[in-house]
C-alpha cells in the first residue's frame, strides 16, 4: 500500500471519528475487486453506515435503551392506607346502590324566614320522606330513610360516617344540628326482602371530622346575610374597646372585647343565647353553680347576662349625663330586683362604681366618710338605702306596695317572689380572684383532660381561703396577720395602715349574715342574695370556696339566719379588662335618684366636702326616722341610742356574727379584723 492510500485511509477514518455518514469505494491491498452495484457495508460504533458507493446513507436506528443500560426501573406503588375509607353522606351511599333515584319537593311549610321542606324518594316501589330546614338536608334525611330498609354496612364506624351521623365533641355548637342527625345504628329494621341489625358499637377512636364552630360561623348558618355595625371604640390607643352590635329578629345585640373580630363574635353568642337557646360551651372553671331554689325558672346563662345587659345600659345611660372624667371605671357593679323570675319586671335597684378606700387621716368621727369605696361594697350600701325606702312604704296609704310584708312574732320579711341579684364587672377582690386565668392548673401537660386543666391542683395552699385586707388608697389585698390585730384611732392618725377586709371576706359575711347588716336587722328579717355575677375573671373553685365553702363548718346558728349559697355565674360577653390607673371617684345611683352622686375616694366625701347620702350618718338618719314608729323585731329602748348601741343591740345579728368569725378563726383563715370603735360612737 503507497503513502497516498494509506493518508487517504486515515483522513477517511478522521472523518468517520467526527460523526459523518460516509461511502467510500472499497479496495484491499491496493486491488479494486466486486462490481459497482455490489457494495461493502462497514457498521461504525457510533451508529452510522458507511457503503462502498459514496452516497451518504440515514444513521442506523438506535438500540433500544433497554439493552444499553438495562431495564427500566419499575414505579412506586403507593401503599395502602388502612382504615376507614373516605365517608361519603346518604345520597352518595344511595345513588350507588340506586343510581337514577328522582327526588321530589313534596311541601314546603312557613316561616318564610325558617321554612321546612318536606323531600321524598321511591326505592323499590316505596316511598321514603325526610324533611328539614333546606332541601339539601331533607334529600339527605330521605336517603337515610331509604338506606334503613336495605343497607348493611362492615362496621358500625362507617355505618355512622356514610350517614352523617358523626359523634359529638361535647361543644354547644352542636345543638341538635340536621347535619348531624342520622338513624340509629342499634335499630333492628325489617323489611319483606331482608331482615339486616346494623352493628351496635362504635369504635372507640373515630375521627373528629367536625371541628367547633365559632358563633360567627354558626349564626350566619341561621341567618346568612348579618350586618355588624361598630358602636363604639372606647378608651386610648394602647387600650381600645370595641361595641360590635348584630341586629337579629329585630332586636340588637352587642359585644365588646379589645378587638373587632372578638367583639363581634361575643355579639353573636349573644345573639344564639337569646334567639337560638345555644349556650357557650364552659370549661369546669366556668360553669355556673346553680343551687336548689336559687334563682326561681332560670336558666344561669340567661338570668346572668339579662342581669349583665341591665346593669350595663344603665350605667351607660347614667355616664352619658356627667363629666367623662366620672364616667371613668375600672369596676362597676350593681343590683338587680326580680320578681317570680319575671324578666319582663325585673328592676334596677342601684349602679355603682369604685376600686379604693379611704386614706386613714380622712376617718370621720361623726360618720361623714365612706370608708370602702369599692363598687360591690357601694352597691349594698345603696340597696341598704332602698330597704329603707320599701321600709317607709308600709306607712304610707298604700303599704301593700312594699316589698316587705309582716312577719311573725315581729317586724317584717321580704314578700315571696322577690329576688337580689348582684353585679360585679370582675370577681371581687381577696381570695376569690387569687388565681390565674390564663394558666390550665395542670402544669401544662398536653395530655391532661378537660377537666384537669381547669381544676384548682393546689386547694390546700396557704392562699387559699385566708382572709386579706385591702390596701389603704391603694389597690389589691394582702394577708392578714397570724395574730390578733387591734386599730386604734390614733394609731392610724399617726401613720398605721388603715385596715378594710376584702371584698370576698364581705361578700361571705352577707351570706350568713344577710346584706341588710345590724341596723336593719330592728326591723326586717335577714335578706339573702340570689345570685352574684360576675363580668369577667370568674372561676367556679375560687368564687364557691371564698363565699361559700369557708363557712360550712360554721355553728350555733339559727332561724332566721343560715349559710345561703347563691348562684354564681360569668357571663357570656365578658367584661375587657380595664388598664392604667384607677380613678379617685366613685359614683353611686338608686331607683329614685334624679342623677349620679361623685364621691371622692381619698376622703369618702363629695368633691365639695359635704357628706353623702351613703354614709353612716345618712343612713343611721334612716333609721332614726323608723325606730320607735315602726313594727320591730328588737323592742325599742327608750331614746334614740348611739349609732354603736342600736347596732349592739340586734343581739341575733351579733351572735350569728361572732359565730362566723369563730368558725373563720377554727379553720385556719385568719382573725377578722375590726376597725377603731371611735367611728362609730356618733348620735
Amino acid at each position: 500500500m503507497d503513502s497516498a492510500e494509506i493518508s487517504s485511509n486515515k483522513e477517511n477514518e478522521a472523518v468517520l471519528s467526527q460523526g459523518e455518514t460516509l461511502n467510500i469505494e472499497g479496495a484491499k491491498d491496493g486491488n479494486k475487486s466486486g462490481s459497482k452495484d455490489q457494495e461493502e457495508v462497514t457498521t461504525i460504533s457510533e451508529g452510522y453506515e458507511v457503503t462502498g458507493s459514496g452516497g451518504i446513507k440515514r444513521p442506523l436506528e438506535e438500540e433500544p435503551m433497554e439493552a444499553v443500560t438495562g431495564p427500566t426501573p419499575k414505579k412506586k406503588r403507593k401503599k395502602k392506607v388502612h382504615g376507614l375509607r373516605t365517608p361519603k353522606n346518604a345520597v352518595m351511599q344511595l345513588n350507588e346502590l340506586k343510581p337514577g333515584l328522582a327526588y321530589n319537593i313534596e311541601q314546603e311549610s312557613s316561616p318564610a324566614h325558617a321554612p321546612i321542606f318536606l323531600v321524598s324518594v321511591e326505592v323499590n316501589g316505596q316511598i321514603f320522606r325526610g324533611s328539614g330546614r333546606s332541601k339539601k338536608f331533607a334529600k339527605a334525611n330521605a336517603a337515610e330513610e331509604a338506606l334503613k330498609s336495605f343497607i348493611q354496612f362492615p362496621n358500625a364506624a362507617e355505618a355512622h360516617f356514610a350517614l352523617g351521623n358523626f359523634g359529638t365533641t361535647g361543644d354547644f355548637t352542636v345543638d341538635i344540628s340536621e347535619a348531624q342527625v342520622g338513624f340509629d345504628v342499634t335499630a333492628v329494621v325489617s323489611t319483606e326482602a331482608t331482615e339486616v341489625t346494623a352493628v351496635a358499637e362504635v369504635e372507640a377512636k373515630q375521627p373528629d371530622l367536625h371541628k367547633p364552630k365559632n358563633p360567627l360561623m354558626i349564626l350566619n348558618e341561621m341567618r346568612p346575610g348579618l350586618k355588624y355595625n361598630l358602636e363604639a371604640e372606647e378608651g386610648q390607643s394602647h387600650g381600645k374597646l370595641f361595641v360590635m352590635s348584630v341586629e337579629v329578629d329585630g332586636n340588637k345585640y352587642r359585644g365588646q372585647a379589645r378587638n373587632k373580630k372578638l367583639a363581634k363574635a361575643r355579639a353573636a353568642q349573644a345573639a344564639l343565647t337569646a334567639v337560638f337557646n345555644i349556650q357557650p360551651q364552659f370549661v369546669p372553671s366556668a360553669r355556673p353553680t346553680n343551687p336548689q331554689g336559687a334563682p326561681r325558672s332560670m336558666v344561669p346563662l340567661a338570668l346572668a347576662d339579662h342581669i349583665h345587659s341591665l346593669i350595663h345600659n344603665k350605667f351607660t345611660e347614667l355616664t352619658s349625663k356627667v363629666d367623662p372624667h366620672f364616667a371613668r371605671r375600672k369596676v362597676y357593679a350593681g343590683v338587680v330586683m326580680t320578681h317570680f323570675g319575671d324578666f319582663s319586671k325585673s328592676q334596677v335597684i342601684a349602679v355603682t362604681t369604685g376600686t379604693k378606700c379611704i386614706n386613714g387621716e380622712y376617718m370621720s368621727s361623726q360618720g361623714l366618710s365612706i370608708n370602702d369605696s369599692h363598687a360591690e361594697i357601694v352597691a349594698r350600701r345603696c340597696l341598704m338605702r332602698y330597704l329603707y325606702l320599701q321600709l317607709k312604704l308600709l306607712q304610707s296609704d298604700n303599704p301593700e306596695v312594699s316589698i316587705f310584708e309582716p312577719a311573725l312574732p315581729g317586724g317584717f320579711k321580704l314578700r315571696e317572689g322577690y329576688d337580689f341579684h348582684l353585679y360585679i364587672s370582675t370577681s371581687p377582690c381577696g381570695d376569690a380572684r387569687l388565681f390565674s386565668p390564663h394558666e390550665n392548673g395542670s402544669e401544662e401537660k398536653a395530655e391532661a383532660s378537660f377537666e384537669e386543666k381547669s381544676e384548682d391542683k393546689h386547694p390546700n395552699r396557704k392562699t387559699r381561703g385566708q382572709l386579706r385586707t385591702k390596701i389603704e388608697s391603694g389597690e389589691g389585698t394582702i394577708p392578714v396577720k397570724s395574730g390578733p390585730t387591734l386599730q386604734t384611732w390614733d394609731g392610724v392618725l399617726e401613720g398605721s395602715r388603715l385596715l378594710t377586709m376584702s371584698c370576698s371576706d364581705k361578700l361571705l359575711r352577707w351570706n350568713v349574715l344577710g346584706i341588710q347588716g345590724a341596723l336593719l336587722s330592728h326591723f326586717i328579717q335577714p335578706v339573702y342574695l340570689s345570685s352574684i355575677i360576675v363580668g369577667s375573671l370568674y372561676h367556679n373553685t375560687h368564687m364557691r370556696r371564698a363565699l361559700h365553702m369557708r363557712l360550712v363548718g360554721i355553728e350555733n346558728v339559727s332561724l332566721p339566719y343560715a349559710l345561703n349559697q347563691p348562684l354564681m355565674s360569668g357571663v357570656s360577653n365578658p367584661e375587657a379588662r380595664q388598664p392604667g390607673k384607677a380613678p379617685n371617684v366613685s359614683v353611686n345611683w338608686t331607683m329614685g335618684d334624679t342623677d349620679l352622686e361623685v364621691t371622692n375616694t381619698t376622703t369618702g366625701k363629695l368633691e365639695e366636702g359635704t357628706f353623702s347620702r351613703l354614709c353612716k350618718k345618712a343612713l343611721f338618719d334612716n333609721f332614726k326616722e323608723l325606730y320607735g314608729k315602726t313594727a320591730s323585731i328588737v323592742p325599742p329602748d327608750g331614746a334614740v341610742p348611739t349609732y354603736r348601741v342600736a347596732k349592739t343591740r340586734a343581739l341575733q345579728f351579733q351572735a350569728t356574727k361572732e359565730e362566723m368569725v369563730k368558725a373563720l378563726e377554727r379553720a385556719g383563715y385568719g382573725i377578722w379584723i375590726k376597725r377603731p370603735q371611735e367611728q362609730d360612737l356618733f348620735e
